[in-house]
């Protein structure tokens, strides 16, 4: 069972003048009384999408891998940011080491390292659908969207969301109008959109969404699903991956590769208690969902699996270079994951 409370979640806030006073003492001391310490921090987003990363937290399980690999006082640093574009701005500044968001995310961050300081994928996090959900009786599918017509999602251009709308968008109309709907969109947060939608507003009438904002939807017997991403791409696909530099991969390699281990294990004990699990969510990150909600989730492979493998990258990595979204085109998907992943079955 997974233990009660997440105590070990912090968000990093360094202040100067401590951290001066730290190393001006640690450089009094003889070299053989220093702290053998290391540090991870990562950021993620919100949502059930980044329960592995929860679970890791809250048995901590990257403390125990680090020190089975011989490191010790490791401290881990876990931060929630509010957008895909957000956590790669922390990963770039310096104050995250492993960032957590959208695979397209990860592919522009990667597009835009490739010949410098690379940033490459750890592993992917988990399989999950994008849908778009509606409240509005005349719309049937993307087909019938017309020019007062709204759509909601968290952020606009080249984010996977609204990847999944230009690509559904090439199969009904063609290439050329990949973009017909593109003026549609309206920014908003998922929360925001579950209550634009649901209360039948005059301007969101239509939600592009994931789990477990979905499932609070689809509880409105007025609301139905329109389009899933899965169809669109052709399969099952990654909706989340952790990335990081390849330069602190290099630095900290025994740490890197504890991190790995801890959350493959995270997703090791969803698996076999999905009830823990649910429990666990509904603690740490508080909705309107019931346990009983969530772990009914968990049990729907088809809505939500964790899994280290990364799969249908090369169908948003394809789109994305042809479209323009990237200047370098992937030859195979491993040329975004570092090697830890190579000898998994992704795509």
């Amino acid at each position: 069972m997974i233990r009660k409370g997440i105590s070990a979640m912090t968000v990093a806030r360094p202040k100067r003048r401590l951290l001066s006073l730290a190393a001006a003492l640690l450089l009094s001391l003889p070299v053989t009384h220093r702290a053998a310490a290391e540090e991870v921090r990562v950021a993620s987003g919100f949502g059930l999408s980044y329960l592995p990363m929860y679970v890791a937290v809250e048995r901590k399980l990257i403390e125990a891998h680090a020190a089975e690999a011989g490191l010790s006082d490791v401290k881990v640093v876990y931060q929630h940011l509010s957008s895909g574009p957000a956590l790669t701005d922390a990963l770039i500044s310096g104050s995250a080491d492993i960032a957590m968001a959208g695979v397209s995310v990860m592919l522009n961050v990667w597009d835009k390292t490739v010949g410098r300081s690379v940033v490459k994928g750890m592993m992917a996090i988990c399989d999950s659908p994008i849908v778009f959900n509606t409240i509005d009786p005349r719309i049937q599918s993307i087909r019938d969207l017309g020019d007062g017509d709204r759509v909601a999602m968290a952020a606009g251009r080249g984010t996977q969301h609204a990847l999944v709308f230009e690509m559904a968008t090439v199969k009904e109309f063609g290439w050329d109008q990949r973009r017909k709907f593109e003026a549609l969109a309206v920014s908003m947060a998922h929360a925001d959109g579950v209550a634009a939608l649901i209360s039948g507003g005059a301007v969101v009438k239509t939600h592009v969404t994931t789990v477990p904002f979905i499932q609070m939807e689809l509880a409105n017997p007025k609301v139905r699903t329109i389009l899933n991403s899965y169809d669109v791409v052709g399969g099952r696909h990654t909706l989340i991956s952790a990335y990081a530099y390849e330069k602190w991969r290099t630095q900290n390699p025994k740490l890197y590769t504890a991190t790995f281990k801890a959350l493959v294990q995270a997703m090791d004990i969803i698996a076999a208690d999905k009830r823990a699990a649910a429990e666990l969510f509904a603690r740490v990150e508080p909705s309107k969902l019931t346990v009983e909600e969530i772990h009914k989730m968990l049990l729907d492979e088809n809505m939500l699996t964790f899994s280290p493998t990364p799969r249908k990258v090369m169908a948003f990595a394809d789109y994305m270079h042809k479209a323009g979204y990237m200047k370098n085109q992937l030859g195979s998907w491993k040329e975004a994951f570092f090697d830890n992943v190579h000898d998994l079955q992704g795509d």
